[in-house]
This record gives structure tokens, C-alpha cells and sequence, in this order.
């Protein structure tokens, strides 16, 4: 069969594709011989996805900007970046640390702010690899986190209240806000809003910006759209043989994903300005 597979045109670019989607092997050697009238083995397809590592490790270790206002990241420029894509058996302090140590040495010199979620060690991390960036803890996160103990005939409620605390205008509302949403909720829901309390000085370092730039960074919802795109091409396989596999998955799905992010934040110039003003008074 190699001397068939050698003539048709295109064929490795197909099975890169297929792989990129997410299909497992025996799809895409069903998906071969539908358009091809050919059999390749599985071999042949793990063959023809290791051709690209050379060119996975290119792209992870490229170097990247300076400055990055905002680590989700959105670039210089005003537009989504995948900086890279970390494999690690457990999320911890030190994975963070590693994936950080990462991008500075990459020549990531300054972040304005890091968006994330509630991830274990990633807030220490940040701390020691970039002291002088901002932390915002994702909104929408902590929300979700809070409404699992809130009864079901009191989270529409619940939730509304909430949005009045972080879409208020400047921190002295929202303060208010938060005294008030304590005194309704907390005798029915201590633990919820201590969370808050405990939690707020990362929940609330959106409000130094100016609106323009919190309806960015206040939710990690750019992220959370990447990984759903993400689990659809690693659903079909429940098992990756090695790392190397995976990440030339995700590699192949990023290439796709970021040829559709062709749109630069809007009123990008603006904000750019007013972070160069925080920047200097900082």
C-alpha cells in the first residue's frame, strides 16, 4: 500500500486534519479509505502526526512579547494569543511556577494582570515570577462556586444581587453593596459570603480599570471557550499514549482555533492609552 500512499496527492495533509479534529485512528482510517480507496495502518497515522513535532516545539518555545496587558493573554496589539500549551499530571504551585519561569524566559517581561480562576498554587506562583501584576479571580467562577449551596427558589435572587456588588461603578458602591448583600444573606448563607469577603481582594482588582477594560478582565470566559474547543477533539480518545500525543492534538486544534481570531478588541487604542497612564502612576 506505501507506493499508493506516496502518489495520492494531499494525503498527509488529510490525516492531519482529521487528527486535528479530534477523529481516533480507526475514523480516520475509515475516512482514508472512503476518499482515497486506500488502507493505511495505524502506524502510518502516528507516523505521518510525528512528522509535526518538530514543529510543536518550535511554536512552544517561540519567543513572545515584552508586555502583555492582559495574561489570557491578549497581546500589544489588542488580539487573543495562545502562548503556549503546558501538559502537567497535577495543578500545583510548582506546575505554575515552571509554566510561568516559562514565559519570562520566552521574554514576557511585564503583565499588567493575570485573569484566573481558583486554580491551587497559581496566585503564589504568580506572585513570585511577577510581583508587580495585578490578580483577578474570575467573576463568573465564583459565582458558580457560590450558587451549589444556595437553595434553588433563592438563586435567582441570590445571583442578582451579586451582579449588582460587581457591576457597581467604583469601589465605594461596591462596597456598600457587599455590607448590604452580607446583611440579607448571611444569616441563610455564612459560608457563601465569606467567601466573598475572604476572596475579595483578587475578586475586586478589576475596579482600578476604567469600564472599557473590566468587561474584559473580569471573567475568564476567553479561556473557558478555548478548552471547551479544546475537549472537542480529545473526547473521541479517553487514553493518550504519551504527552508528545496530546500536545500535538492540541497543537493541530490551536492552528485552527486562532485562524478565526482575526478581530482586534474593539476601542483597543483607547484602552491602551489608559493603561499606559496606569502604567506610569503605578
Amino acid at each position: 500500500m506505501d507506493k499508493y500512499q506516496r502518489n495520492v496527492d494531499g494525503l498527509e495533509e488529510k490525516i492531519l486534519s482529521l487528527y486535528a479534529h479530534g477523529m481516533s485512528t480507526r475514523d480516520i482510517q475509515e475516512q482514508v479509505k472512503d476518499l482515497y480507496n486506500i488502507e493505511i495502518s495505524s502506524e502510518l497515522v502516528s507516523k505521518i502526526s510525528a512528522k509535526i513535532m518538530p514543529q510543536v516545539n518550535e511554536w512552544q518555545s517561540r519567543p513572545l512579547e515584552a508586555y502583555y496587558p492582559f495574561m489570557l493573554g491578549i497581546n500589544n496589539e489588542g488580539y487573543k494569543e495562545i502562548l503556549g500549551i503546558w501538559v502537567g499530571g497535577n495543578e500545583s504551585s510548582k506546575f505554575w511556577l515552571g509554566v510561568l519561569n516559562d514565559l519570562k524566559t520566552r521574554g514576557v517581561k511585564t503583565v499588567n494582570l493575570f485573569c484566573v480562576d481558583g486554580l491551587t498554587g497559581f496566585r503564589e506562583a504568580i506572585q513570585a515570577v511577577y510581583p508587580f501584576a495585578g490578580i483577578q479571580r474570575c467573576i463568573i467562577h465564583q459565582i458558580r462556586s457560590s450558587t451549589k449551596y444556595v437553595s434553588y427558589k433563592h438563586i435567582k435572587e441570590f445571583v442578582a444581587d451579586l451582579k449588582l456588588i460587581y457591576t457597581s461603578i467604583n469601589e465605594e458602591m461596591v462596597m456598600e453593596r457587599l455590607i448590604e448583600f452580607k446583611e440579607k444573606w448571611g444569616k441563610d448563607y455564612p459560608s457563601v459570603v465569606k467567601s466573598w469577603e475572604e476572596n475579595w481582594d483578587i475578586l475586586s482588582t478589576f475596579f482600578v480599570y476604567p469600564p472599557e477594560i473590566r468587561r474584559i478582565i473580569y471573567t475568564t470566559n476567553i479561556i473557558e471557550g478555548l478548552h471547551r474547543q479544546f475537549r472537542k477533539v480529545t473526547k473521541t480518545k479517553s487514553i493518550f499514549p504519551n504527552d508528545d500525543s496530546l500536545r500535538k492534538m492540541l497543537y493541530l486544534a490551536t492552528q485552527n482555533i486562532t485562524k478565526k481570531w482575526t478581530m482586534r478588541y474593539s476601542n483597543w487604542d483607547m484602552i491602551l492609552s489608559q493603561l499606559e497612564i496606569l502604567n506610569q502612576t503605578s
